[in-house]
């Protein structure tokens, strides 16, 4: 199953032009993740005066996501830099 992961040809172009397009925007995966921090922020200070499960998912999806983007671009700032 890996074998033809490992040999594609789309795969390795994809990957390829992300990773340049990447290196000329460094910090955009840290300023992503930072937007959704702030937005979960936003999301709580709504909660707490309208209590609501959905509200309680959006905070966490958005809290989580903005953390995970937020780190992988800060271990991708060093192998993308010039």
């Amino acid at each position: 199953m890996f074998k033809g992961i490992d040999r594609s040809s789309t795969l390795a172009r994809f990957l390829e032009g992300l990773s340049a397009w990447l290196a000329k925007r460094r910090g955009l995966p840290i300023v992503l993740g930072v937007l959704l921090i702030i937005v979960s922020f936003v999301v709580s200070l709504i909660g707490v005066n309208s209590p609501s499960p959905l509200l309680d998912v959006v905070w966490s999806v958005t809290h989580h996501l903005g953390i995970i983007i937020a780190l992988i671009g800060l271990l991708l700032v060093q192998p993308l830099g010039n």
